[in-house]
């Protein structure tokens, strides 16, 4: 009997799950990435992953409350239910997909690296030997520099959030980064703190740490979410709204046609 009434029990838990009415849905952000996302000087969350929520949202009739998380705490705070979705230019990779679930691609997330205007630095072990670069903690890109280049003695530092690994770039503390492309285009390069910066080196690949574009996390349970969401999508790139919204942003194709 008692085996029976856990069965029924568990059943009763998962009938609810399934069925569960998602009026509202909690959007975790790390807000220190534009043109991604970031904060207004209102204290408002803004950015291209911003607006391509609200259009999301807004074709599956819920509304987004925005829940501020750094990114290294991001997919732990999602599996501990703090909110219900991660869009956060969230990279998926095999190792993230063993923790959590992702909506179909959103868009691109080439990694490059930065150096000071005219550097001879060059995103390799050996041209990085000795030196020291900056990345996010828990980005994708941290994972690429301490599995290729930490080994062979670069010195790969860690920061809380985007803004500190520029600061420290600017200050002299920090000889490279490394991040999401386009983001150090718009957020740092074209912006007056960029100045005196530039590429150093081309687009690293790995798919193993880098991955193969960004997603939308989401609980593994959440199959019902996860089916709204892919929807959404599939209407806002069928009607030109996803173009109309990265063309605010890039003067480039940032979802690629893959």
């Amino acid at each position: 009997m008692k085996k029976f009434a856990l069965c029924v029990a568990l059943a009763m838990l998962a009938t609810g799950a399934a069925a569960k009415d998602w009026k509202t849905v909690r959007i975790g952000v790390d807000a220190s990435y534009p043109p991604f996302e970031s904060k207004a000087p209102d204290g408002r969350i803004v950015g291209f992953d911003v607006d391509l929520t609200k259009a999301l949202c807004e074709r599956m009739n819920m509304k987004c409350v925005w829940v501020e998380q750094d990114l290294d705490g991001i997919i732990p705070a999602l599996k501990a239910r703090k909110f219900d979705a991660i869009v956060s230019s969230l990279t998926v990779t095999g190792q993230r997909r063993r923790q959590i679930d992702f909506s179909d691609r959103m868009f691109d997330a080439p990694a490059r690296m930065i150096a000071k205007a005219g550097s001879p630095l060059l995103p390799t072990p050996a041209s990085l030997k000795g030196k020291r670069v900056g990345v996010e903690q828990g980005s994708t890109q941290e994972s690429y520099a301490k599995a290729h280049w930490e080994p062979a003695g670069v010195a790969v530092v860690s920061y809380q959030n985007q803004d500190q690994v520029y600061a420290d770039l600017i200050s002299g503390r920090l000889d490279a980064t490394l991040q999401d492309e386009a983001q150090a285009d718009f957020g740092f390069l074209k912006t007056p703190r960029g100045q005196g910066f530039a590429w150093a080196g081309p687009e690293v690949e790995d798919p193993k740490t880098i991955g193969e574009g960004t997603a939308i996390g989401l609980r593994n349970e959440d199959g019902d979410l996860k089916a709204k969401f892919n929807a959404a999508l599939a209407s806002i790139h069928q009607d030109g709204t996803f173009d109309r919204i990265a063309k605010r942003y890039f003067d480039f194709d940032i979802y690629k046609g893959k």
